[in-house]
């Protein structure tokens, strides 16, 4: 066997293992929708770590059910960023799980390249699952700036929530 040979089969199976455990992790369960009241927290806070980096930025928050609760768009920010921040949001309410955890899956290759074939799934890191008391209650998506830095914005939207 090659040297290559060996090699792709390495990356096959690591790419099969991660699709295997984000496909099979016990992820939170589904609670109570989050309130405007809560969301308005956590926009403010997610607000202020854009503003603090000066990143123009949409900011989108669905419930339980994957549904908008609140979008919030800074100035300058490009229109694209509307879609794009609630795709994540919705992607990370409906996996229950981060988007960057898809986003991995699918840059693995091999099996994890089926993803890319499911309808209404934004894998772009930035969107991650709203937890609280150990339910998702709803979802949060950060669109405007490189991805890392939208997942650091929508991440201090969620430490704003619950008081971290």
């Amino acid at each position: 066997m090659s040297k290559l040979t060996t090699l792709l089969r390495g990356l096959a199976v690591a790419s099969l293992t991660l699709l295997f455990s984000v496909a099979h992790a016990q992820p939170a369960p589904y609670g109570t929708p989050i309130t405007l009241e809560a969301a308005t927290k956590l926009a403010v806070g997610a607000t202020a770590e854009a503003r603090k980096n000066n990143w123009p930025v949409v900011i989108s928050i669905v419930d339980s059910a994957g549904q908008l609760v609140l979008l919030h768009r800074l100035d300058n920010t490009q229109y694209a960023s509307l879609d794009i921040a609630t795709g994540k949001a919705k992607t990370a309410v409906n996996f229950r799980r981060t988007t960057k955890a898809l986003e991995d899956v699918i840059a693995g290759g091999g099996a994890g390249l089926r993803f890319l074939r499911v309808d209404g799934m934004t894998p772009l890191e930035g969107g991650i699952p709203i937890i609280v008391d150990g339910k998702i209650v709803g979802g949060v998506g950060v669109s405007g700036v490189t991805s890392q830095q939208d997942a650091q914005i929508a991440q201090a939207g969620i430490n704003a929530l619950l008081g971290k």
